[in-house]
């Protein structure tokens, strides 16, 4: 029984180990009809593959932004030398997914309450951010992050920042779809961080929503739906 399931484990890694990252970037995912989101949370593999599980979301894809270096390596990041943070680019289909839903996907992902880092991995290479692309994405995330402060779900004040979008990098190959190249390595390192416990003990049975359901709705007119703001209640009602 034994040798069966480690038969059984080796397959499983070999067949995650010839994943093919896709290749997608700005210019392709304008001719499908996709928009793009920049977010920060802490180590990068769990906010791509928190990502990629999201129902409309195309790609995610593993990177650095906020810094000074261009095309800064991993090594120098991780080592705090050029102001980046690990990052995630996520081609999303706004037909599907909103910009409010990917929110939403992100404050179960990560801790927006830690400026100085994401769980044990510490440092301003880890530190959390919204990267907004355009006006009406830096007013979505506006509100959003004064909803979820008022929410009082949290024992600190949310001080995840929201930043203008500068450039991205694309991080090194090994990197994309790591927890599906390294499945068990990754179950290890994020039981360790502690993320995923805290993000539990957060939500709890609203940790697992439909994503899909939050939008974007008058936004242009200053205006939003109680029923995207109730989601950020701890004891929402529902209408």
């Amino acid at each position: 029984m034994k040798i069966m399931v480690w038969v059984g484990i080796l397959t499983l890694l070999a067949g995650c180990s010839s994943t093919v990252v896709e290749d997608i970037g700005p210019t392709q995912a304008k001719q499908q009809g996709l928009e793009v989101a920049t977010f920060a949370g802490g180590c990068f593999w769990c906010v791509e593959a928190g990502f990629e599980e999201i129902p409309g979301v195309k790609a995610a894809v593993s990177g650095y932004s906020g810094g000074r270096e261009s095309n800064p390596s991993y090594r120098q990041v991780a080592l705090g030398k050029t102001g980046h943070t690990e990052s995630v680019q996520v081609y999303y289909d706004p037909e599907i997914i909103s910009y409010s839903g990917l929110l939403q996907a992100l404050w179960r992902i990560m801790d927006p309450t830690d400026a100085g880092g994401q769980f044990h991995d510490r440092g301003a290479q880890y530190r959390p951010a919204i990267f907004y692309h355009n006006e009406k994405q830096r007013r979505i995330a506006e509100r959003a992050k004064t909803a979820l402060a008022a929410s009082g779900r949290y024992d600190k004040p949310v001080t995840i920042e929201l930043v203008p979008f500068d450039k991205f990098y694309r991080a090194e190959a090994y990197h994309q779809d790591y927890y599906k190249k390294n499945p068990v390595r990754y179950q290890f390192y994020t039981f360790n961080s502690g993320r995923y416990q805290f993000v539990d003990e957060v939500w709890g049975e609203q940790r697992h929503v439909e994503f899909t359901q939050f939008r974007d709705d008058g936004i242009e007119d200053g205006t939003i739906r109680d029923r995207d703001m109730s989601h950020f209640e701890i004891n929402p009602q529902v209408p």
